[in-house]
């Protein structure tokens, strides 16, 4: 009986051995092209991760990262996956260069870009471009959470600022609270409110276009209705923080002005946010529904 059993073991183990050898040629390459990508693009990683944590601006990607890399592995490698290692290659050696050059002139934003240029380069050369299509959200969203430079944010606050003054004095009036504006200054009879850059609404600008981009991905099927979504993002996150200077000078004119501070401030930001969600959330309905019925009478 042993030795009846003695071969079958030995065949047994020299299929696993096969297997063995073959897992290692797969993972092989795997592993050196990933050490190889930490060592190229460590540093924009490294101070990308350091925003996310510690800039309240770059917050947001903090979520939309992981969450790109969740959507990414559910939606999975299609069927019509095809290597691409030409077009990848040159693309990741374009990504490169570019790491290379932005790190010479201490440009973080085109550095970090370099980085997801990378990732995508390396999705083409082992699955080609029909994947990286398919992975159109998970990849969008990772754009969005890199943070935009200074020059760019500085040059989008201040007018968002005079906007939200625009919006939040003239409800202000509408409730018959006097008042006066001059640029983001909003005057009240005995209070001044200044608007600054945090209070631009550039953050809820931003988290509100990743969230319709984000329910536009998941709930629509239809491009159109998926860029309106999103562009609806950007009235909702401006009337948004109109109404958030609304309520901070109501308060302050008749009630008391330190509940329009601290907590109480933070809260209305919060409260407004889940509001303008919500308001997402029904449009993005309202175009389902219209896409129905559009493939209905198709």
């Amino acid at each position: 009986m042993s030795s009846r059993k003695e071969p079958g073991r030995l065949r047994r183990t020299a299929v696993a051995l096969r297997r063995s050898q073959l897992d290692w040629k797969t993972l092989a390459p795997l592993f050196f092209t990933g050490l190889a990508f930490l060592v190229l693009f460590w540093q924009p990683l490294v101070t990308l991760l350091r925003d996310w944590w510690s800039d309240p601006e770059a917050g947001h990607g903090l979520v939309l990262a992981p969450l790109a890399i969740v959507l990414a592995w559910r939606g999975g490698v299609g069927a019509d996956a095809r290597r691409q290692p030409v077009l990848g290659t040159v693309i990741l050696a374009g990504a490169v260069l570019i790491r290379y050059l932005s790190g010479v002139a201490a440009e973080l934003f085109t550095m970090r870009m370099s980085l997801l240029v990378a990732a995508a380069a390396l999705v083409i050369f082992a699955f080609g471009l029909r994947q990286l299509q398919r992975w159109w959200l998970p990849a969008l969203l990772l754009v969005l959470s890199v943070p935009l430079p200074a020059v760019v944010t500085e040059t989008l606050a201040f007018p968002l600022q005079l906007e939200a003054s625009q919006i939040g004095a003239g409800l202000l009036d509408a409730r018959y609270v006097p008042v006066q504006m001059s640029g983001n200054v909003i005057r009240l009879p005995g209070h001044t409110l200044f608007v600054t850059e945090a209070c631009s609404g550039l953050r809820s600008l931003s988290a509100l276009l990743s969230l319709g981009l984000l329910v536009g991905g998941l709930w629509l099927s239809a491009a159109w209705s998926r860029v309106l979504l999103a562009a609806a993002a950007i009235p909702l996150a401006m009337l948004l923080n109109g109404i958030r200077i609304f309520l901070t000078g109501y308060l302050t004119f008749y009630v008391d002005p330190r509940l329009a501070e601290g907590v109480m401030h933070y809260s209305q930001g919060w409260g407004l946010f889940v509001a303008a969600l919500f308001c997402l959330i029904l449009i993005a309905t309202a175009f389902r529904k219209l896409e129905q019925r559009m493939r209905a009478r198709r």
